[in-house]
């Protein structure tokens, strides 16, 4: 009996009960991947959520506990911490624009976090993704592999899904692949796109490819303007998801994530969006796949800019 009540459950910490924080407890909870704490610091906020989620545990049949809290003492012992926490993006209101505003939150955020559960992996989802992702690295401490940020797959599997409406072909037979920074600058590789092994190289035309490339640039900042009052959280949330699920199972997928890069690709001391491992050590690969000097230039235009932002970053909270 004492070893069954000393039986640890998978614990995950979300910090922000925004849209994709709450998206993202109902999604681990639903999923029954683990124990759920989310942290916002408006009182009462994150405990309705909870409550309300809690409500619906016997309707969707999982047995995950969501804690809601203002306190980060009750994320003590987290297996993740996903960081949402920050400004949304408002129409007008670039990725970049959010540096200063998010990265005090975040840096705070991270810093509070760990200080309880000091062998967790992080999860950065607040934007600029790339630049919170290297301030949580710092903040924290940690080796890189156990932080990463959350960008790759979402903007994978929005070419994912504007090539399964192009072709009228299900989603589940494609496969998409987007490398680089999460904005303007971000590198889709079409050549590595497949609908089921077959590159669409082969099965749409350029222009068509251009201009499938070119709405996934601007996918977050085209959901921004139709909503009008914040961005986009349903595929946000379902992306991290997908990333705690490979992490908690060990599952060794290779997705594409914000990871720490010493060297691989040509560059060095940066967080950015690469295909990776990820199993229960975090990031345990990085993979280098080939790239012509276009692409390669491309990648590089595009960490320069998140070189460029992580070095304000650093000086808006004094950790330069």
């Amino acid at each position: 009996m004492n070893d069954f009540l000393s039986c640890h459950s998978l614990r995950v910490s979300v910090i922000g009960a925004g849209n994709v924080g709450r998206t993202l407890t109902q999604r681990i909870a639903e999923k029954n991947l683990a124990d759920v704490v989310l942290l916002d610091i408006i009182e009462g906020l994150p405990q309705g959520i909870a409550l309300d989620l809690m409500a619906a545990q016997g309707i969707e049949l999982h047995d995950s506990l969501v804690i809601g809290t203002n306190r980060y003492e009750d994320t003590a012992n987290s297996d993740i911490v996903v960081i949402t926490a920050g400004r949304p993006r408002t129409p007008g209101l670039s990725r970049d624009d959010l540096l200063a505003i998010n990265a005090k939150i975040v840096v705070n955020s991270a810093k509070e976090a760990i200080k309880y559960s000091p062998n967790a992996i992080f999860l950065v989802i607040t934007n600029p993704l790339d630049v919170m992702t290297y301030l949580v690295w710092k903040a924290t401490g940690l080796p890189p592999h156990q932080v990463m940020g959350m960008a790759g797959v979402l903007d994978s599997s929005r070419l994912q899904s504007f090539i399964s409406l192009e072709l009228g072909i299900s989603s589940a037979n494609i496969t998409a692949l987007v490398l680089g920074g999460h904005g303007d600058l971000m590198l889709p590789l079409p050549r590595y796109c497949t609908v089921n092994g077959v590159p669409i190289t082969e099965l749409l035309d350029q222009a068509t490819i251009d201009r499938l490339v070119e709405r996934t640039r601007n996918g977050g900042a085209e959901i921004v303007k139709l909503l009008q009052t914040g961005g986009a959280y349903y595929a946000p949330a379902s992306s991290a998801c997908l990333m705690i699920e490979a992490i908690l199972r060990d599952q060794s997928r290779l997705l594409p994530a914000a990871a720490y890069l010493s060297g691989e690709y040509g560059l060095n001391d940066i967080f950015i969006g690469v295909p990776c491992l990820l199993g229960c050590r975090g990031v345990k690969q990085i993979l280098e796949v080939s790239l012509t000097e276009a692409e390669k230039m491309s990648l590089h235009i595009s960490a320069n800019s998140v070189r460029k932002n992580v070095e304000l970053a650093l000086e808006s909270v004094g950790m330069k």
